[in-house]
């Protein structure tokens, strides 16, 4: 039943101040703004890239079912990215989102997050969404309550990125939150 990709049925979405598309190789320098930025890169599981690894990296995600550029109609600007990779098991996708600090807090990523979701179970290919958020990361998983995500649980000390002063990891918690398509019809 959930056999086809969303990828293989993806067009791109607009929205009232928003192109979700996928990604050019063009989008380079737009790209590099958001992954050089440490604070932007903070709770993602990557460190901070340099301008060519940034540029270098839009030419992958070009190539990617998996990633989306989210565009800014007014400035033709990429200001943020979306991850919708299907894990492999009945119509799930693991959702994800970065964005340009400069249009943090302006509902840009929200606005772009529940377009793709719109258009994930309107295709008929996607059954549930899920995404994980860093417990201290406060403001993603508030985004996933505002989305009408709900919060399945805690997976702790599930990864690190950062080491202390003696090398040991410095553990973090994720919180796991789902979208059903049945979740979003009720919406």
């Amino acid at each position: 039943m959930y056999e086809q990709k969303f990828s293989e049925i993806f067009e791109p979405i607009e929205t009232e101040q928003l192109f979700i598309r996928r990604f050019l190789p063009s989008d380079g320098a737009d790209l590099a703004e958001i992954l050089t930025d440490p604070k932007v890169v903070h709770f993602e599981p990557y460190d901070v890239f340099t301008q060519e690894q940034a540029i270098q990296e839009a030419a992958v995600f070009a190539q990617s079912d998996c990633f989306f550029a989210v565009e800014l109609k007014s400035e033709r600007k990429v200001i943020g990215k979306l991850y919708f990779h299907h894990e492999g098991n009945y119509g799930t996708y693991e959702l994800g989102y970065t964005f340009h600090a400069a249009y943090q807090g302006m509902g840009y990523a929200k606005a772009a997050s529940a377009a793709l979701i719109r258009s994930a179970f309107a295709g008929g290919t996607v059954r549930r969404v899920v995404a994980y958020a860093d417990e201290a990361n406060t403001r993603s998983w508030n985004l996933l309550e505002h989305l009408g995500f709900q919060r399945e649980g805690e997976l702790r000390e599930y990864t690190y990125k950062f080491l202390d002063e003696d090398g040991q990891p410095l553990w973090q918690n994720m919180l796991i939150y789902a979208m059903l398509a049945s979740d979003a019809a009720l919406a």
